[in-house]
């Protein structure tokens, strides 16, 4: 383990046109968290993670999915968060608790493949399989897949989605330290369907996205006192305009989205100064917090 540290500390000093084209490989080769204090650095989806700790991989009302990723990790406040929820989980009938996806890496940063956030132990993905078992193997836990709950049309739900998935976000959006949720748009099109006044202020927190058809990504807010962790904008009440979301802007995603109106044909005029935009995987360590340097070196 010291070797791989030293080996990772020399590329990150090492030449910038060497180094600086690593910055996803660095994080993805670490295989445990940094011994520093726990703090999320930078944002979702441009960041890194101090002092991660892992989520055990079962427990009473969990277990950890696709353990071969190595992406158990996050903020003890995120690990306290996922604990707690299975427990309710469990209490409101959803199987015998939750099968958790993706946190984060052990040192968070941008990951080699996958999702283009989970960077700062912040986000996880919670499967829509109610477990019917806590004790698969670790082999089991390649092999069984989650199911959709969103048609392949992406215009509805399927006969997967219960009132126990949504009473399981519902729980999750009231608690304080979530931030928001991101599901399929059929998925919070059928809660606005249900919805009653009362839902107005936690339903805001689910926000319609891409995909998100097999599980549920749950962000949580910056931790109090996480000086150089910066908390997502616009605000979910900003989005909404201090409603639930469930107005034209969710139905874009089953018209426009789907079927783009017809082009007018005009082209339109290209920058040719315009930098490339990066994805995650491109990111260098230039293009991360100076404090991810530190990340990376420490034991």
């Amino acid at each position: 383990m010291m070797l791989l540290r030293a080996l990772i500390l020399s590329l990150v000093l090492a030449a910038p046109a060497q180094a600086e084209k690593l910055a996803n490989r660095l994080f993805g080769a670490m295989e445990a968290p940094s011994t520093q204090e726990s703090m999320p650095i930078g944002t979702y989806a441009r960041g890194c993670a101090a002092g991660l700790v892992e989520l055990p991989e079962s427990g009473p009302t969990w277990q950890a999915m696709r353990l071969s990723r190595h992406r158990n990790f996050g903020h003890p406040m995120m690990i306290q968060f996922l604990m707690d929820l299975s427990a309710t989980a469990r209490e409101i009938g959803y199987g015998k608790g939750l099968y958790i996806g993706d946190i984060s890496q052990p040192r968070g940063g941008p990951m080699t493949s996958g999702h283009a956030s989970h960077q700062i132990g912040l986000d996880a993905d919670i499967w829509m399989l109610p477990p019917h078992s806590l004790s698969l193997s670790e082999a089991a836990r390649e092999e069984i897949s989650s199911i959709p709950v969103r048609s392949a049309d992406q215009r509805s739900v399927t006969a997967n989605w219960t009132r126990t998935h949504r009473e399981l976000m519902k729980q999750a959006a009231l608690d304080p330290r979530v931030d928001r949720i991101f599901v399929a748009a059929a998925v919070k099109i059928e809660m606005c369907r249900t919805a009653r006044r009362a839902d107005r202020k936690w339903l805001q927190k689910i926000r319609p996205v891409a995909g998100h058809d097999t599980h549920f990504h749950v962000r949580l807010k910056c931790p109090k006192g996480a000086r150089l962790c910066e908390t997502q904008t616009p605000t979910v009440a900003d989005l909404s305009k201090n409603g639930d979301g469930c107005d034209d802007t969710l139905m874009w995603w089953v018209t426009d989205y789907l079927d783009p109106p017809k082009s007018t044909g005009k082209k339109k005029p290209k920058d040719e100064d315009a930098p490339k935009k990066k994805g995650p995987r491109e990111f260098t360590m230039a293009d991360l917090p100076g404090q991810c340097r530190d990340v990376l070196a420490a034991n």
